[in-house]
């Protein structure tokens, strides 16, 4: 399983990227040694994920959901919330 997931940062940013293992990479990111993005952005917190069978499935979803605006990244986010 793959996902690919957006990260609310400490400067009010959002971070999206995709992994194998979600909870690790988490962890990486708040470790300060994720990607070069999030380093200085900790604490890094979890508000977005979609699971995915395949790598390349993943990173197209990746690539779909940084295309999108700030405002459409909180609708997502928010719809999200609300499947929980």
């Amino acid at each position: 399983m793959t996902y690919t997931y957006i990260l609310h940062c400490a400067d009010d940013t959002y971070y999206t990227g995709w992994t194998n293992d979600l909870a690790h990479r988490i962890q990486t990111h708040n470790d300060k040694k994720g990607a070069k993005y999030t380093r200085s952005r900790t604490p890094v917190e979890l508000v977005y994920y979609e699971c995915f069978e395949t790598k390349s499935e993943a990173m197209q979803r990746e690539y779909e959901i940084k295309q999108l605006s700030r405002r459409e990244k909180e609708q997502l986010i928010a719809k999200q919330k609300e499947c929980r």
